[in-house]
């Protein structure tokens, strides 16, 4: 996708200067900058700190600190090691422990070919792989979207969606967004309503800044808009992204899917979510054993801007004495989700439906 008319994906290797680099998502909507990443350390961290966030996109920078480790130590106990490290950055969004594991399952079956490329091609494929992904989620979704079109008689379409899942959720193209910039592309007039998403802001900072890019109409709203919105009949539905769904159809989703929903539920509007099949969790039976990652409680309490010289500061919005808990994720059950939309089709969200998906 674009910025500022140029193309770009979310992570990438510079051949010429022999790194990884990535488009660093805290400095935006404010400054766009590429940060790079020399080692194993400076990967980990970027996850860390949501330099790089979204759960597709978190996999694919995993088997990059992978390579990282292996290029700058040539040590497979350290590897090992390290990806343990890895899983334990961002708990709860399963893409993470899948590239790990995927890479780690490599090793062993291919021990006599173990190399700086054997890891270096592995990430690559893994992006490979999710840009494909990613952009048959847009064809399937666009299908739904041109339904809606086809009984709207020329008015806009509004589609409610929450936090970011646009392409710098993923390497391109996005999940819950792929289908929005399909539709777009095909002349469909689309307008959304995109949810600031607390605490971080990052349908505000993200969301918002990838469609103005796209040149594709929206709106932020606060979080607890949406259902406003969706009893005065501004909403034709919603599509949210996924940090892990469980095989019997439940998404984990950032804080406040959970709510939208229930609103769209309430309301008979269409609730889908967008997601690769590589955000499946084939293991858990139980979703309330699922590790919900909670987050430094500073992300509530204060909030980044621009002043009025154009500098960026930081302010606490917080009585200095008040307490604040700040979970990242929520679960969503399968019945308030109509569809699930994956890279292999439209699917309700049951555990027969979805284990034809592995």
């Amino acid at each position: 996708m674009k910025i500022k008319n140029k193309y770009y994906n979310t992570i990438w290797f510079n051949y010429e200067k022999k790194v990884v680099e990535i488009i660093d998502q805290n400095q935006l909507p404010f400054s766009f900058k590429i940060k790079p990443l020399s080692t194993f350390e400076e990967a980990f961290n970027s996850i860390k700190n949501m330099n790089v966030r979204g759960a597709p996109l978190i996999g694919a920078t995993a088997a990059f600190a992978l390579y990282l480790s292996y290029k700058n130590n040539k040590n497979l106990d350290k590897l090992i090691n390290d990806s343990k490290k890895l899983i334990s950055a961002r708990p709860t969004a399963i893409n993470l422990a899948w590239a790990v594991n995927r890479v780690i399952n490599k090793i062993k079956i291919n021990q006599d070919k173990i190399s700086e490329n054997f890891f270096l091609n592995e990430a690559l494929l893994i992006c490979r792989e999710d840009i494909e992904a990613c952009k048959n989620i847009g064809v399937h979704g666009f299908k739904l979207i041109k339904e809606i079109a086809l009984t709207k008689k020329n008015k806009p379409i509004n589609i409610l969606t929450h936090c970011n899942a646009g392409w710098l959720a993923t390497i391109d193209w996005g999940t819950a967004l792929s289908p929005i910039y399909l539709a777009n592309q095909n002349g469909i007039d689309v307008h959304v309503w995109v949810d600031e998403t607390r605490p971080r802001n990052q349908g505000a900072s993200l969301t918002s800044f990838e469609l103005n890019e796209e040149r594709i109409e929206n709106t932020i709203i606060t979080d607890n808009a949406g259902g406003y919105l969706m009893q005065k009949g501004m909403v034709d539905l919603c599509i949210t992204g996924a940090d892990r769904i469980t095989k019997y159809g439940y998404v984990i989703n950032k804080i406040g899917t959970y709510l939208k929903a229930l609103a769209a539920k309430e309301n008979n509007i269409p609730f889908y979510v967008a997601a690769p099949i590589s955000t499946i969790d084939w293991c858990t039976n139980d979703f309330t054993k699922i590790k919900i990652e909670n987050r430094d409680s500073k992300e509530l309490s204060s909030i980044e801007g621009i002043d009025n010289l154009g500098k960026k500061v930081t302010v606490n919005i917080y009585p200095e004495k008040s307490k604040s808990f700040n979970p990242a994720f929520d679960i969503t059950p399968n019945y308030l989700i109509d569809n699930l939309i994956t890279e292999k089709g439209i699917i309700i969200p049951t555990e027969s439906e979805v284990i034809k998906l592995k």
